[in-house]
């Protein structure tokens, strides 16, 4: 059996412009629709992921108030719909209010088919990719690890490794930028592993004084030093039975890393002023954003440390080298922020949905879970926008971050079809559903160098 034509609806009153379309799209299934009436119809039959809209419908075909009524109708209907608007009447005018309503684009006419189509497909690429991480977020259990929100191939390697080294005692060392989630994968690593039913304790070893850190890993017997009032556990006698994380590591102290040494070798320890040897079984997985082989090399930690906790080292990916996991926690954040607050917006506008993609995220997720934060108390209507999340300031900026957005996604879908087809233009042209003669011109548009 064939599988089933993706639905494309075309709203268009022009019926020689309803042929020419709905014979152009022959890679979809298209549905005609002339007015308002007949579209929402056809919207809740036929459910279309795109929808193509001219905003000169009837009784107003002059103008552009039935075309935004649609719009708005389409939009409350089924909100996750890809709705690309085209008109000539006043179009930037037109286009700043489309893309302030939810549009997923705007289309200038008279229109280009080819251009049109190519709008289109990015359309249909990018409605599949957000179903796919709506669906992900939707399942909790259907990432390898607890807790863990991710849809991109990087980060479900990662967890993989991590569920693999979970059944094992081996030390496990985790290595990525600040924000990136190394607790998550941590509690993960702890939730899959036989210790489990155990205590999981964490400790920010870079967030204590030096002075103190000691005390709060180990322990301390009363009258230790001034303010030791009573006898008190550490984080390690703490972890008893579980898993001890130690984030932050590198900023251990050298002489406490000789008492740390020491415990992961004997897996003993004395309290702070104590005298008495106490046995402890806890895993240990450490985590740092440092280079410690540099470190190593300037004489700030221990090897012998280094090659204790490292047995099995992890990379965590920046939150800017997940493809698609900025989107889908931004949705996941959006959920469960917008619960806490009566009124708050229930999605995320096409602005911001473009300006997330494009952000470099230097404070990976942690980056991403405050401004989510902002967002929803700024924001003014039903959805959040990229200047609720101060990531632009006007519709013009939502405009641009649009167009830029589906030019670094075709410029990476092109790249990796000319790589697959060692660079032949037919191949390549083929494989992405285009013309050679529109590939060319994509390809000089986009600065596009074409492997051989």
């Amino acid at each position: 059996m064939t599988e089933p034509k993706p639905v494309l609806l075309v709203v268009e009153d022009d019926t020689g412009l309803q042929r020419q379309l709905r014979w152009a799209y022959d890679d979809y299934e298209v549905v005609i629709a002339g007015d308002r009436t007949a579209a929402l119809a056809e919207l809740a039959e036929r459910q279309p992921m795109v929808v193509t809209l001219d905003l000169g419908l009837p009784p107003d075909p002059d103008g552009t108030s039935e075309g935004f009524a649609t719009l708005e109708d389409i939009l409350a209907a089924a909100p996750h719909t890809k709705v690309i608007v085209a008109s000539g009447h006043g179009a930037r005018e037109s286009a700043r209010k489309a893309i302030a309503l939810g549009a997923f684009d705007f289309y200038q006419k008279p229109v280009d088919i080819d251009e049109l189509g190519f709008i289109v497909g990015r359309a249909f690429h990018v409605a599949e990719l957000e179903a796919e991480n709506r669906r992900l977020a939707g399942l909790e259990t259907a990432t390898p690890l607890a807790g863990l929100i991710t849809g991109s191939a990087e980060m479900l390697k990662v967890a993989a490794m991590v569920e693999r080294v979970a059944s094992s005692n081996v030390s496990v060392l985790l290595l990525g930028a600040s924000g990136t989630g190394k607790e998550v994968l941590a509690r993960g690593l702890h939730m899959a592993s036989q210790q489990k039913d155990g205590p999981f304790i964490a400790i920010n070893c870079g967030a204590i004084p030096e002075n103190l850190l000691e005390a709060e890993l180990f322990g301390y017997e009363r009258g230790a030093f001034t303010g030791a009032v009573k006898t008190t556990e550490g984080k390690i006698e703490l972890a008893q039975g579980g898993t001890l994380f130690l984030d932050e590591v590198g900023d251990i102290p050298l002489l406490l890393q000789v008492k740390l040494l020491r415990f992961i070798q004997e897996r003993v320890i004395e309290r702070v002023g104590g005298r008495k040897s106490i046995e402890v079984d806890t895993r240990i997985v450490c985590a740092t954003h440092r280079n410690l082989k540099k470190m190593i090399a300037d004489g700030t930690f221990r090897d012998d440390l280094f090659y204790r906790i490292a047995e099995v080292s992890i990379t965590i990916p920046a939150l800017r080298d997940r493809e698609g996991d900025p989107v889908l926690l931004a949705n996941y954040f959006l959920r469960k922020f917008a619960g806490e607050r009566p009124g708050a917006p229930t999605r995320l506008s096409p602005g911001a949905i473009a300006a997330i993609s494009l952000h470099s995220w230097p404070g990976n997720v942690r980056e991403l879970e405050n401004r989510m934060k902002r967002a929803i108390i700024m924001a003014d209507g039903s959805s959040i926008t990229a200047a609720d999340m101060d990531l632009g300031e006007s519709a013009d900026v939502a405009l641009v971050t649009l167009r830029e957005a589906r030019m670094a996604s075709d410029r990476r879908t092109i790249t990796t079809a000319l790589t697959a087809a060692s660079g032949s233009i037919s191949h390549a042209a083929k494989t992405l559903g285009v013309s050679r003669p529109t590939l060319y011109d994509m390809i000089r548009e986009l600065g596009i160098k074409v492997p051989h």
